[in-house]
């Protein structure tokens, strides 16, 4: 973690950064998050990241006494203050203290600007493995704190030597616990429109391939597919080569994926000045 943070109303050491210990936020898990990048001091697809944000606020009743443009204001002035040319800034709104120690209340915004480490090179050169879980995010629409489930999943998918779990619920897949899922079959390209968060990266590998097809995907149509890539904020477009025990398509990154990850790069770029 980076020297300064935000923290409820001011720039103050991270340090010294402080939630209450009856706060929602930790004795029900019930806050939200939200997590980006910067490259070369430029905070990537921002507006994207301010604007889901706001709207999960809305969504759990958290109130947020920063418009977007303040927002920014501060992030502009951590990554300055903090000389962050490359990392990653995690924002967080507590659930507050309520009178019956259940209901959202007025939360606390934290702002941590933190080092990032980015899956090393040979994942996206032989893709990586998924180990699959019957199971569907609750309010998956919305980037909350609760990641208890995965998290406790942690240690039995890092035995398996597998990068992260794939949901599926009643024969459709839906996510990872941290990225979504892209399948591709005979030259298409398809994505879950059910039970996901609407992703940024997803979002931006949707405006690179305008013919992606959103829609229900199988579990078994998965496992047959002919290459299957994920993508969030921290892996950008990571291949996946494996499920379980069966292999995809040819059991190394597609020709697709990888034009992917080229054209990601690129518009990384673009943005990052």
């Amino acid at each position: 973690m980076k020297p300064l943070c935000f923290a409820r109303n001011q720039i103050i050491p991270s340090s010294e950064a402080t939630l209450h210990p009856m706060d929602i936020g930790l004795i029900r898990g019930y806050g939200i998050f939200d997590f980006f990048r910067t490259e070369n001091f430029v905070p990537l697809f921002l507006t994207d990241y301010l604007d889901r944000f706001i709207g999960s606020a809305q969504k759990t009743y958290l109130p947020l006494d920063f418009n977007k443009e303040t927002l920014r204001n501060i992030i502009l002035e951590l990554i300055e203050k903090n000389d962050l040319r490359q990392g990653g800034i995690r924002m967080l709104l507590s659930g507050g203290m309520s009178d019956n120690h259940f209901s959202p209340a007025k939360g606390d915004l934290f702002i941590f600007c933190e080092d990032l480490m980015f899956p090393g090179e040979q994942k996206y050169t032989k893709g990586v493995k998924l180990s699959s879980i019957e199971h569907v995010r609750a309010l998956a629409e919305i980037k909350t704190t609760n990641y208890t489930f995965p998290v406790w999943l942690s240690s039995d998918w890092k035995k398996e030597g597998a990068e992260d779990v794939i949901y599926h619920h009643n024969g459709l897949i839906s996510e990872s616990s941290r990225s979504n899922i892209f399948v591709i079959k005979n030259g298409e390209i398809f994505t879950p429109d059910q039970n996901v968060l609407h992703g940024i990266t997803r979002k931006r590998v949707l405006e690179l391939s305008g013919s992606i097809k959103i829609q229900p995907i199988g579990f078994d149509e998965t496992l047959a597919a002919d290459e299957v890539f994920m993508t969030s904020t921290t892996k950008k477009i990571l291949p996946v080569t494996r499920i379980d025990d069966r292999q995809i398509g040819n059991g190394k990154p597609g020709k697709i994926t990888k034009e992917l990850i080229q054209a990601f790069q690129e518009m990384e770029q673009k943005n990052s000045g």
